[in-house]
Formats: structure tokens, C-alpha cells, sequence
């Protein structure tokens, strides 16, 4: 069996904020942008990984969600704590910099985890919560 991961998913409230991080700040390459009745979709990923993808999708067009689980949503995005994702780079200090540099909101400066790897993590404009390891 080859099972691979094709597509994540991350709430966006903002699809310029959400493409300006992605993209520019990333520097990931936009592969679909989707709009349907005022809505938008966002498909990007690493141009040297073709197959794998973030889907940035707006979080609350769910029709099976209700007023109360939209409210929670919104909350939680707002805290920082409705997702994330963990990326990976070999060289987590430059990583690091150029996204301090790109105004992302740091929330932990590359540290050595006691549990083996190295990391860093920032928010991405809808909050949600990027660590990036570094790969030895």
C-alpha cells in the first residue's frame, strides 16, 4: 500500500492576508484560487513538492455547522486555537529570519525540544499555529 498525504486543510479569514503569508512570506505557489458565492478557496504548496498541498479554505461555509459551532470556530481562530500545521526545512535559522523579517508573529524562537527536534512556530494571519522543524 502507498498512501501519501495529498492536501491539508487551514482556515483562512482573510484570503489577501492568507496569500500574502502563503505565498510571499512562505514562498509557496498558488495552484488553485476558487471562489464561489463571495467565498475563496486557496490551494497552495512548496513548488518542489507538486502533489502536496495546503487548501486554504474559509472556515464557517460548512452548511453543517451551526450558529453555535460557527461561533465556537471563530473563537477558538481567534485564540489561535482551531489549527496548525508542522512544516519542515534544513535550515531552521534562516527559515526563522526570513519570516521575523516577513512581520509573521513569532511565538517561539528556534529551540531544541526535549523531545528530539528542533523547531521554531509562528501564527499565520488567521491564527493559526505554523511550526516549521528543522530536518537533520
Amino acid at each position: 500500500m502507498n498512501i501519501r498525504i495529498h492536501a491539508s486543510f487551514l482556515p483562512h479569514d482573510d484570503p489577501e492576508a492568507a496569500l500574502a503569508f502563503y505565498r510571499d512570506t512562505l514562498g509557496f505557489e498558488v495552484r488553485n484560487d476558487v471562489g464561489f458565492e463571495g467565498l475563496r478557496w486557496i490551494t497552495v504548496g512548496p513548488a518542489d513538492q507538486p502533489a502536496t498541498s495546503i487548501v486554504l479554505t474559509p472556515p464557517l461555509a460548512d452548511p453543517g455547522i451551526t450558529d453555535d459551532e460557527r461561533r465556537m470556530i471563530i473563537e477558538m481562530m481567534a485564540k489561535g486555537t482551531y489549527a496548525g500545521i508542522v512544516l519542515a526545512t534544513a535550515d531552521l535559522d534562516a527559515t526563522f529570519a526570513k519570516l521575523q523579517a516577513g512581520d509573521a508573529e513569532v511565538v517561539q524562537e528556534p529551540t531544541d525540544q526535549p523531545y528530539g527536534v528542533r523547531d521554531c512556530a509562528f501564527r499565520d494571519p488567521a491564527g493559526n499555529l505554523i511550526r516549521i522543524e528543522e530536518i537533520r
